[in-house]
């Protein structure tokens, strides 16, 4: 049962680098500014997040892939405690596994779209990645990592 409490700190990540809005961050004199996904905000005041419309489609494919990612996420969970419960000693995690697997191709798909395709709007000298897009590729990276190990272990 432990291993359950374990992979909801994964989720939670998730859906925090999905709704902050610190994808990108920096400073223009004394204006504090950083986008995310949906907004951008300069000195506390939001608005609605603007691109060219040649790169709406791309912005709204890195939000659906993230949203993706975090449904499939609670699914692998979900599927986790259903298998954990269910099947037999000494079987594979495949199901779970392969749920994470996609999950790690949603999240890939994503933050590589946006990585290819949005700091070029932001061209300041303090500009920089925001922790929400770092921890984004963190998610990336355990995504692989459990569901390589959800095909590996066995059920005790």
């Amino acid at each position: 049962m432990q291993r359950v409490l374990e992979l909801k700190p994964k989720s939670t990540i998730r859906v925090l680098v999905v709704s902050a809005n610190v994808w990108m961050a920096g400073k223009n004199n004394t204006v504090t500014n950083s986008s995310g996904l949906w907004l951008q905000c300069a000195n506390d005041q939001c608005r609605e997040l603007t691109f060219p419309e040649s790169e709406q489609s791309a912005l709204k494919a890195v939000q659906a892939f993230m949203i993706l990612a975090i449904i499939f996420s609670f699914v692998s969970l979900v599927m986790f405690v259903v298998q954990l419960f269910t099947m037999e000693k000494g079987k594979r995690f495949y199901i779970t596994g392969g749920i994470k697997l996609i999950c790690w191709l949603f999240i890939l798909i994503a933050v590589s779209i946006y990585t290819a395709r949005f700091p070029q709007y932001f061209k300041g000298e303090q500009d920089h990645h925001g922790y929400s897009f770092i921890l984004a590729w963190i998610c990336f990276c355990f995504s692989f990592i459990t569901g390589v190990l959800y095909l590996v272990l066995r059920k005790k």
